[in-house]
């Protein structure tokens, strides 16, 4: 899971669907220039704004005049471009402040991805649209991740999904139509996904061997709040052949038990350990 797979900027027709079936489309419209902004790796035009979101010009001029206002976009009279400002940052500071899971799970990303040598990400879930990474830990040794805290992936992509799938209480139909979407490396078959996705339901985690990135190995046991709703993930990520040496079913022990006591201290069962 790192940023360099996510697809490439495009026109997203489903947001300008949303938009027209919204009651505040201002607010869809500005929060899809906010998220193309942060996927961008560079500052962008208007027209280019515009063409990505399927947006008018003149009211995508209005919605980031509107950003620069409230101090979330800068804009470069030279170049004429925007980017994000630093007043998106302090929504996202407020937020961590409040976000229980990312106290919790610091530690535990931390002493597992040292203990095992692997990139370790604590993921929220956002039903079946799509997860945020939240919690990141690099051992700094095998494999170096370029995925930062607010990289966004596919709700049903890699070890992840599966996950998603067993314990999302989610249609079937629905769960299918989306499987037709993702992209993968070496992708499964619908029937090959509906397996592993049974076996995730019953050993309790998944494992996506190199489907989603070609000899990388990623381990997700899910995370869940109280009434059993899965709520996050816990995620670790190394190449497949250092795993096997190291033992993976050790790690798929660890990450069980650090994700049940995750779950029990976030649906206030233990007190947080200190």
């Amino acid at each position: 899971m790192t940023d360099a797979r996510q697809p490439a900027l495009r026109p997203d027709r489903e947001l300008a669907r949303a938009v027209k079936a919204t009651k505040a489309p201002a607010i869809s419209r500005a929060a899809a220039v906010l998220r193309l902004l942060g996927k961008s790796n560079a500052p962008l035009g208007v027209q280019s704004i515009a063409r990505e979101l399927g947006l008018v010009p003149s009211t995508c001029l209005h919605v980031l005049r509107a950003l620069v206002a409230e101090e979330f976009v800068s804009f470069d009279p030279e170049t004429k471009r925007y980017s994000l400002e630093a007043g998106v940052l302090t929504l996202a500071r407020h937020w961590l402040r409040r976000n229980r899971f990312n106290d919790l799970a610091q530690p535990v990303l931390d002493r597992i991805g040292q203990a095992f040598d692997v990139t370790m990400l604590g993921v929220q879930i956002v039903g079946l649209e799509h997860i945020i990474v939240v919690a990141v830990s690099q051992s700094g040794h095998t494999l170096q991740l370029s995925t930062q805290i607010g990289s966004r992936f596919p709700a049903l992509i890699s070890a992840t999904g599966r996950c998603i799938a067993a314990f999302g209480d989610h249609p079937p139909s629905e769960l299918e139509a989306r499987f037709k979407t993702l992209r993968w490396d070496d992708p499964p078959s619908l029937d090959e996904w509906k397996a592993q996705v049974s076996r995730t339901r019953s050993q309790g985690f998944a494992v996506d061997p190199g489907n989603y990135i070609t000899g990388v190995t990623v381990v997700a046991v899910p995370v869940f709040r109280s009434r059993g709703k899965l709520s996050h993930a816990l995620v670790a990520i190394g190449i497949g052949s250092a795993l096997r040496r190291s033992g993976l079913p050790a790690l798929q022990d660890a990450m069980l038990s650090a994700a049940q006591t995750l779950t029990n201290q976030l649906s206030g069962e233990v007190a947080p350990t200190k």
